[in-house]
């Protein structure tokens, strides 16, 4: 066997070694269990809001249903579920630092950059899944309510699979961020709040109106999220300029630079 198919087959252990730890934690199917039916009432709440509303709206809203696609993805629902994303990745490092396992682990697996890949490819992939549940959930769930005034939209729609897929992305996109935080400050309590504040509280901070301070703010993954899943069809203007491709840019860089830092960190400090 050549060395290529070893460290394939080594990865592979590391892989699932990873996937028992995540599975054993007795917060992950507790957090993945409430933030899912969050996700699901918030959406069945939002669309039942509409449901009673139509029959008091003109024939023009009624025929567009603009508030169709935005009662499946409510925004309330959906920052728990970053939340919860971000609380979790951080879950998988810190706990691990925070009982000493971590010391066990890398005497076990001295290759520390393959160790934290392995556990960001399993945190990405078990949220990655439950994005998509309750993108698929909340938007099934709040159809079928709506559907009962004729108002409910499909995935054949402009920018319903656009919405869906940021929808299902920010779960792991969040978890990755988490993740990279938890490698980073190596403390419970402080990664948890480090987290929070950057998925959820750093937008906030640059609420201004000024051109710069929308640019920053268009770089945040909470924006760029409602920049996807708003689907009126204004122009980047209606939104301080984001538009949907640098959206997309910043879901991908967010993740992918918190993987990097901690892939960096780890192999230049101690245990």
């Amino acid at each position: 066997m050549n060395a290529n198919a070893v460290d394939r087959a080594r990865f592979t252990d590391l892989l699932a070694a990873e996937w028992i730890k995540i599975r054993s934690l007795r917060s992950t199917p507790w957090i993945i269990g409430c933030v899912t039916l969050t996700v699901l009432v918030t959406a069945a709440l939002a669309a039942w809001s509409d449901y009673q509303d139509i029959p008091g709206l003109s024939a023009d809203v009624r025929r567009d249903h603009p508030f169709s696609l935005g009662d499946a993805f409510p925004a309330e629902g959906y920052l728990v579920l970053m939340l919860a994303a971000g609380s979790v990745g951080a879950i998988v490092v810190v706990s691990e630092y925070g009982s000493g396992l971590i010391r066990t682990t890398t005497a076990a697996v001295p290759a520390r950059r393959a160790l934290m890949l392995a556990k960001a490819s399993v945190t990405a992939l078990l949220w990655s899944g439950v994005g998509l549940l309750c993108a698929l959930g909340s938007f099934a769930v709040s159809q079928a309510i709506l559907s009962g005034r004729d108002a409910a939209a499909s995935l054949t729609d402009p920018g319903a699979l656009r919405a869906l897929a940021a929808s299902a992305l920010i779960a792991p996109v969040s978890a990755l961020i988490g993740f990279g935080l938890g490698v980073l400050l190596r403390h419970g309590a402080t990664t948890m709040v480090a987290s929070a504040f950057v998925l959820l509280m750093l937008p906030m901070f640059f609420g201004s109106s000024e051109p710069w301070a929308e640019r920053v703010r268009n770089m945040m993954v909470q924006s760029a999220w409602q920049r996807l899943v708003t689907l009126y069809g204004w122009g980047p203007e209606a939104y301080g300029g984001a538009t949907v491709a640098g959206a997309w840019a910043v879901f991908a860089v967010w993740p992918l630079i918190a993987v990097a830092l901690a892939l960096f960190v780890v192999r230049r400090r101690d245990v």
